[in-house]
């Protein structure tokens, strides 16, 4: 019995897009972004839990390690366990998160894993020689050009390129054994090859601890009058997100200057969309 008056708390968030991409209409994961929901979440309630639902493909290696290290420093100071649930996908970034909990769960369904680094691009040069254009870069810098599009591909360049994706790949190798010690069960041959899978493969590997989703399991812990409180993580609607653009119309608060700012937060949106559902593609969402 929870010596409590009222019916138990337990905060809930919920980390839903891609890390670290985001536009003045389609805010994404960052730490800037979460940093007053998670103060929030951690000082929300007596009980000693936090639950974070995450519904994510991945993305910024950067915010991914600075929200997942913001969540392990609450958790310390304010002595509480984090119960990670995923939900269609934790890949890639989606899973750096998921490692910030105590204990992971997620739908037998969900694809969970993707514990690798990759860039892509495209080249245009033999493009633009077959329609004649000339293209003219000056730099300050022999590799001040890297991976131009524009030109033929460098070997020096794809090097360059190839090391510094190690040094991301070998942190996030990193924080995956520190944080799932003595529960992975799996070669580092077959986890850290970029492969993602099913939840059930996921239990089995020792990437997550378990199937369920966080209502039961939060009754399981607390009790059948336990109330999940969602802690909000983005504004909602056009004017709230609006709100979060600076102005660039021609004086503040006009028509003009509205509308100017509603039509480049709309084409920010629209690309930002395209390589959105490029990432939520990859694993068949």
């Amino acid at each position: 019995m929870w010596p409590f008056k009222s019916r138990p708390k337990v905060p809930v968030l919920r980390f839903h897009g891609p890390v670290g991409m985001a536009t003045p209409l389609r805010p994404g994961l960052s730490m800037a972004g979460l940093t007053g929901p998670l103060d929030r979440a951690f000082s929300y309630s007596k009980l000693p839990a936090v639950a974070i639902i995450i519904n994510s493909p991945g993305g910024s290696p950067v915010q991914s390690n600075l929200i997942c290290s913001r969540i392990r420093q609450l958790a310390e100071e304010k002595k509480k366990k984090v119960y990670i649930f995923c939900e269609d996908v934790a890949a890639s970034g989606g899973y750096f998160l998921a490692c910030a909990g105590d204990e992971i769960y997620a739908d037998p369904s969900s694809i969970v894993g993707s514990i690798g680094v990759i860039a892509a691009g495209f080249g245009f040069d033999r493009a633009i020689d077959k329609l004649g254009i000339d293209r003219r870069v000056y730099t300050a810098g022999d590799s001040k050009s890297t991976l131009d599009p524009f030109r033929p591909e460098q070997a020096e360049d794809v090097a360059r390129v190839r090391l510094i994706q190690q040094d991301i790949h070998d942190m996030f190798i990193g924080v995956v054994k520190d944080r799932r010690a003595g529960r992975l069960k799996a070669a580092d041959s077959e986890l850290f090859t970029g492969a993602f899978w099913s939840a059930p493969k996921a239990m089995e590997l020792g990437l997550i601890d378990g199937i369920g989703e966080v209502r039961t399991k939060m009754r399981g812990l607390f009790g059948e009058k336990v109330v999940l409180r969602e802690i909000p993580t983005a504004p909602t609607g056009l004017l709230a997100r609006l709100r979060r653009v600076p102005s660039i119309g021609p004086s503040d608060g006009t028509l003009e200057g509205v509308a100017a700012v509603a039509s480049r937060g709309m084409s920010q949106d629209i690309l930002s969309t395209i390589e959105e559902r490029m990432l939520w593609s990859k694993y068949g969402l």
